[in-house]
């Protein structure tokens, strides 16, 4: 049978004298829970079920008449023993100081009553100091919870509400979207498939940190449950709540820094649910995520960039065998010199690909590119902008496409999936095709592969970066154009590049 234990905090508050009731509740090895009661007494008014002694222990001192008061010296005196702990002297004339304590004695009566009916009424509940912190506040301060009942607003409204209020680009917010889509897919599995879980619903006030953990732990392993229970995994991939935003969705076998980056994002919707007083629930804390690992940075060479820039596609093309050519389409070869050519203006700026395609002919002034990364501003961080003096060959491509955008852009650019593909065909059609390290993102291990075959928009931010960092070494200097903010990480692992050259030229003289 679960119990309820009532200690005093040791911690006196200066102005009132007075100390925190600590809450205790627990069932054998079933569970051991503690959280603050948010009710304050004088000491004198307390005393611990368990001993007097360890209440002195605590620097806490119960006054001799009141700490050995029997039933039958109670009934004397006019005592009230109550079993909460607290003793209330009866008068005639009740001081507001007694009135006080035996104000606190009902609610902490009432509160021992609530926990226990909160829990009686689902032992499904998963019991944890979160929960029980979650029980006490919520009978302390109702006020705090009721502000936003009348709205009742999901977790799934609530993120579209972040993605707004905080102006989430574009393509930001689709990675939150896909977040949605994660939960909603693991509330649905649990009611599928889990005992006890069959009403459960990923409810912003009542979610808990074992939940949290539970999904984490379902991101790593929703493949292979996709594999185990298609028939359900078929409802559930088109069958979502009305309010998440559908999308296409081909489940693949997650590494450890997608899951990661998706907790990341999860938490960051909790600490503004909380910050907007949506909730008083932090589920988060005393969960360590862990960081993403990431390999040494590759990227092309200033010559290998060149001579992509200055392939003749179609004679590359007609000089390939058969096989290298499967995939490539010879009809498309404008189309991939397009791209081509948008990839080397990318190598000369080192935007992302996200700003990219937002950038327009205003941009640029005097010969130089002004733009503010959508990153920086989506992830809290201080507005950092980018400012970038325009190469000759860069300025070239401009003035090459003005015009042609008929959205008014910089660039006549497709879709990035389009963009990273005509990439790849560009790079093997150039010859551009040595191997490289990689981490292999679900494996976690190192892999050498083509690099015509990884190849993106974003190795042309890399190759702008390393390129920059041999000439100057200067993370500052080189964040103004890239867009970094002061002390970015990403540095490091161009330094760890440089580090690995000056080895080698060390292995050469040897």
């Amino acid at each position: 049978m679960a119990q309820i234990e009532l200690r005093l905090s040791s911690k006196v508050q200066k102005e009132t004298k007075m100390c925190e009731v600590l809450i205790r509740f627990f069932q054998g090895t079933k569970f051991n829970t503690r959280a603050k009661s948010g009710i304050f007494i004088s000491p004198e008014y307390f005393e611990y079920y368990i001993d007097r002694a360890k209440t002195e222990k605590n620097d806490v001192k119960v006054p001799a008449n009141l700490a050995t008061v029997t039933q039958e010296k109670a009934d004397k005196n006019n005592y009230v023993l109550r079993q909460s702990g607290l003793i209330v002297i009866k008068q005639r004339l009740e001081t507001p100081d007694v009135k006080y304590h035996r104000e606190q004695a009902n609610r902490l009566d009432e509160l021992k009553k609530t926990i226990i009916e909160t829990y009686e009424s689902n032992r499904d509940e998963n019991v944890t100091s979160e929960w029980l912190q979650l029980v006490c506040d919520k009978f302390v301060n109702p006020d705090k919870f009721i502000v936003r009942a009348k709205e009742q607003k999901s977790f799934y409204v609530l993120a579209e509400e972040y993605i707004a209020k905080r102006k989430i680009s574009y393509a930001h917010a689709k990675v939150f979207r896909v977040l949605m889509r994660e939960v909603a897919r693991f509330e649905g599995y649990l009611r599928a498939k889990e005992p006890g879980y069959q009403n459960f619903v990923f409810d912003i006030n009542t979610v808990t940190r074992k939940d949290i953990e539970n999904f984490i732990e379902y991101l790593r392993h929703e493949y292979s449950l996709s594999q185990e229970n298609p028939d359900l995994y078929k409802q559930l991939l088109t069958e979502y709540p009305a309010s998440v935003t559908k999308g296409n969705c081909k489940l693949e076998d997650r590494g450890e820094n997608t899951v990661i980056k998706a907790a990341k994002r999860l938490k960051s919707l909790f600490l503004w649910f909380y910050e907007e007083e949506y909730t008083r629930n932090r589920p988060f804390d005393g969960i360590n995520i862990g960081t993403e690992k990431v390999g040494t940075p590759y990227y092309i060479t200033i010559e290998e960039r060149n001579t992509i820039a200055e392939t003749d596609l179609a004679a590359a093309y007609d000089a390939m065998s058969e096989e290298d050519r499967k995939g490539i389409s010879k009809i498309h070869l404008p189309e991939y010199g397009v791209q081509r050519d948008i990839f080397i203006f990318q190598c000369f700026i080192g935007c992302r690909v996200g700003d990219l395609l937002n950038l327009t002919p205003g941009n640029i002034v005097d010969g130089i590119l002004t733009y503010t990364p959508h990153k920086t501003k989506d992830n809290g961080d201080q507005a950092v902008q980018a400012r970038v003096p325009l190469h000759p060959k860069a300025m070239e491509l401009v003035k090459k496409y003005e015009g042609v955008s008929k959205q008014g852009m910089l660039f006549p650019f497709i879709s990035a999936q389009k963009y990273n593909d005509s990439i790849k065909k560009v790079f093997k059609m150039a010859g551009i095709t040595r191997n490289v390290i990689i981490r292999n993102a679900r494996t976690g291990e190192n892999e050498l592969v083509p690099i015509d075959t990884v190849a993106s928009s974003h190795l042309a931010r890399r190759t702008f970066i390393g390129n920059a960092y041999f000439k100057v070494s200067d993370p500052n200097l080189i964040g103004k154009m890239s867009g970094h903010v002061d002390g970015s990480r990403a540095f490091k692992r161009y330094r760890n590049i440089e580090d690995e050259t000056l080895k080698s030229v060390i292995d050469l003289i040897g």
